[in-house]
């Protein structure tokens, strides 16, 4: 079933992060096809970052930084202990 739980990651700061099926599919083919295959990097990005930001903009929406092979930076949404994907996943 597509609305089960996809993938879920526990943080630094302890927050769980977790998406469904359907909505990676949406994220990845609609919204950000680049990071289509790419679940193993987010959730390193999410176990592993070496910077966590909160932005500017919604002090609900944290932003995970790590170096590797480039920059990357997966968006989440904390509420409460929970977190999930807004809009955007991938800078």
């Amino acid at each position: 079933m597509k609305s089960e739980i996809y993938f879920s990651v526990k943080t630094p700061i302890g927050i769980e992060v977790r998406t469904t099926v359907q909505y990676w599919e949406y994220l990845t083919i609609f919204k950000h096809p680049i990071m289509r295959n790419k679940e193993d990097i987010v959730k390193f990005v999410l176990q592993m970052p070496d910077e966590i930001r909160q932005s500017k903009m919604d002090k609900e929406v944290f932003l995970y930084y790590k170096q590797s092979d480039r920059v990357y930076c997966v968006v989440v949404k904390h509420t409460g202990k929970e977190g999930f994907f807004p809009n955007c996943i991938s800078c």
